[in-house]
């Protein structure tokens, strides 16, 4: 599941134990807006008040915090008394807290002080589970050949799945054509061709046989020492930016080639 997901259902458990908990869940640029419509109307006070008596707050994408000094500043008096007081704050980003830039130092130590988790993006089976889900809240069966080529296309957060369901869906009703591949191809068709100009292992491994001059056997250790060529003998860091990609996902064309020649996976 993503990220916002997950910051949702840790609020609902605390409201499941404790049912009079103030709890809020807010995306930063409202918490900037709220701070912003305060500071105008000369409700300051008020807005501190409200934001530090909650018993959690949790705050989304707070990288878009970077480079608002006057936001950061009231987040990191917010955030101190909530945790003096003993209450819970959880943060999400869609990257490391020391890798926010234009977030003031002490920020960044508060938030590499608590738990920081990572989420990879769901791998397949689960992808195709979540699909399935969200199509039988719409009361909507898909073929299961639908549902695998949906998630094999679609990589990187439930959002996406469920936006090319919407479609799929909007294009049986709007034809009234039955869901099958064809369609679901042809509902699909611009998102898939924005998807092939996505980073992939694929035209990661083109471009640096293209650039060292030679061919896919790069990616291949020596058949006798079991040692690959110094330029990829770390290939797996190269995609590890790309959005929508777990590391199995990432590891198994690499490895897939590696095992082969009888050589295992580097430790």
């Amino acid at each position: 599941m993503g990220k916002t997901h997950l910051m949702q259902a840790a609020g609902n458990l605390i409201t499941q134990r404790k049912n009079d908990a103030k709890v809020v869940y807010v995306h930063s640029e409202r918490f900037v807006a709220d701070m912003v419509k305060a500071l105008q109307h000369n409700a300051i006070n008020e807005f501190k008040r409200y934001y530090r008596s909650l018993d959690a707050l949790l705050i989304d994408d707070i990288q878009f915090f970077s480079g608002k000094e006057h936001s950061q500043e009231e987040f990191f008096h917010t955030f101190n008394t909530l945790l003096e007081g003993q209450r819970q704050v959880v943060i999400t980003s869609d990257r490391f807290p020391r890798e926010i830039s234009g977030v003031q130092e002490r920020l960044i130590s508060r938030f590499g002080s608590g738990l920081t988790v990572p989420i990879d993006p769901p791998e397949l089976e689960t992808r195709v589970a979540i699909l399935k889900n969200k199509a039988g809240q719409k009361g909507v069966s898909l073929p299961e050949d639908v549902c695998f080529f949906v998630a094999q296309q679609i990589r990187s957060n439930v959002r996406e799945l469920e936006g090319a369901l919407h479609r799929i869906v909007a294009s049986a009703s709007f034809t009234g054509r039955t869901i099958d591949l064809d369609l679901t191809r042809e509902a699909l068709r611009d998102l898939l061709v924005f998807q092939e100009r996505q980073v992939t292992i694929q035209n990661i491994q083109k471009v640096v046989a293209e650039y060292l001059r030679c061919g896919s056997q790069i990616y291949t250790p020596n058949a006798k020492t079991g040692r690959s060529p110094a330029p990829v003998k770390s290939p797996g860091r190269w995609p590890r930016n790309s959005p929508g990609m777990s590391l199995p996902e990432i590891g198994d064309p690499f490895w897939r080639q590696r095992s082969h020649h009888g050589s295992p996976p580097p430790t």
